[in-house]
């Protein structure tokens, strides 16, 4: 790497969102997109107050072009690396907003389709949970105790779980609400 490359990069915050928790890190690279497009499940950290709060910390500090990543980032760009090139990489990942549906069937749950409008972090805005022969309930963020994100909209199998809008607004207009206060 020359000092060239490293002059056109900044560093950028960066989180991978597990729900309960969170991994952090400094960032270097020449833009948020290429942030995201170069590790999967992490989101780039704009908000000024916790950029600030991060300021302070022992983050510890990694370049998107290093041969190595510390430990967390390094599965995190090996997933990247094995969805790149795949038909659908990245097809989604410029949108606002996403309708998907996704299938749950466990072997000791009934199977249940998850209908999710989906924002730009890949965080669920809007649900409806359909399940087999059952009432569909629907839920926002007030009715989650954590909102993660779900997806990582660069992931080429989302593309194949897309649903349209209308699809999507239909099963929320005939579902009841997941908490019969609403």
């Amino acid at each position: 790497m020359t000092g060239r490359d490293v002059a056109h990069k900044r560093r950028f915050l960066v989180l991978h969102d597990y729900g309960m928790g969170g991994s952090w890190w400094w960032v270097r690279a020449r833009s948020a997109r290429e942030v995201l497009e170069g590790l999967a499940w992490v989101e780039v950290v704009t908000d000024p107050e916790t950029v600030a709060r991060f300021e302070a910390e022992e983050l510890e500090e990694a370049d998107i072009d290093a041969s190595r990543m510390p430990a967390g980032l390094d599965e995190l760009r090996a997933e990247r690396d094995a969805q790149r090139g795949r038909a659908g990489f990245g097809a989604l990942a410029d949108r606002g907003v996403v309708y998907l549906r996704r299938r749950w069937d466990e072997e000791d749950e009934e199977p249940v389709d998850y209908l999710m409008e989906v924002g730009s972090d890949g965080r669920r805005l809007r649900q409806v949970e359909v399940p087999e022969g059952g009432t569909a309930l629907r839920s926002g963020p007030d009715d989650w105790p954590f909102n993660p994100p779900v997806v990582d909209l660069f992931d080429p199998a989302l593309v194949d779980q897309e649903i349209s809008q209308d699809a999507f607004e239909g099963q929320w207009a005939r579902a009841r609400p997941a908490d019969p206060g609403q």
